[in-house]
């Protein structure tokens, strides 16, 4: 999927909104746990109730992975059901990947060519030679990892031992490898007051944006300093979505979550932004 194809899904649907499919069993509504296939069933009826509301789904491979094979296969029903029935929407693997080339490589045609995903999450610790190889796909993104929303993201990310905080170093240096127009970049909303700067280095790139609602992000002030021209953010929102209710309502309060958040966007992008 090019970046011009998600630009116009945004302007179409008012919607820069991605919805994180992280399925935990324990979770989901006890009902579904008769079907053959628990996980891809709540999958299912999230995204038959949401995929006008949103423009991407992200679902983060360690909640399928936890499951075995069973959980692997569900992702790729998931998967599947989206491409066939939803082309347009922007699909995320949030898989965090990264390692030495040969291993990227085998990485990335995992998902892209053979679970078809337009986009994965990738640490950048390893480096030019760790990261490429995702970025060789035609009309693939590559997701780096820059300043997370975690707590965490305060041990590394942000030291200025060497001058400029790692994650400036991260961006700029990004910016020199070989197809990097394929890449966006993975900006916490919990870190919204570092968006403006971050605009700096990388005005026309693309964020993805975790934390709003359950880790306390705050949508307005990410918009306030992260959007651009393209709009160029897409704010993820997991738990807050998919667990809206654990009753058979599940998929509607999961639909009025969303459109919670996307007539908030569409407020904001109607105001010209």
């Amino acid at each position: 999927m090019t970046t011009q194809e998600i630009v116009a899904q945004i302007h179409k649907k008012k919607s820069f909104l991605c919805i994180g499919l992280d399925v935990d069993i324990k979770k989901i509504p006890e009902h579904l746990l008769a079907e053959e296939d628990p996980i891809f069933a709540f999958n299912k009826a999230i995204i038959d109730a949401t995929h006008h509301l949103c423009v991407a789904y992200k679902p983060n491979t360690a909640f399928y992975e936890a499951y075995g094979l069973k959980g692997w296969s569900a992702l790729e029903k998931t998967i599947s059901y989206l491409n066939t029935n939803h082309p347009e929407i922007f699909t995320i693997a949030d898989a965090k990947r990264g390692d030495i080339g040969n291993t990227s490589t085998m990485y990335a045609k995992a998902f892209f060519e053979d679970l078809g995903f337009d986009s994965v999450t990738v640490a950048p610790y390893m480096g030019r030679d760790s990261v490429e190889p995702f970025l060789q796909f035609e009309n693939k993104h590559t997701i780096l990892l820059a300043l997370t929303s975690n707590k965490g993201a305060f041990d590394f990310q942000t030291d200025t031992s060497k001058g400029a905080p790692l994650y400036t170093s991260v961006l700029k240096t990004s910016k020199s490898w070989h197809n990097a127009q394929n890449l966006m970049y993975v900006i916490g909303a919990t870190k919204a007051s570092y968006l403006g700067e971050i605009r700096k280095v990388v005005p026309d790139s693309f964020f993805l944006v975790p934390g709003v609602g359950a880790q306390g992000g705050n949508l307005s002030e990410v918009c306030k300093y992260g959007l651009n021209s393209q709009v160029g953010l897409l704010i993820n929102s997991s738990r807050g979505i998919i667990y809206a209710s654990k009753e058979t309502d599940f998929a509607t309060a999961a639909a009025t979550a969303a459109q919670e958040l996307q007539l908030q966007m569409k407020s904001i992008l109607d105001a010209g932004y």
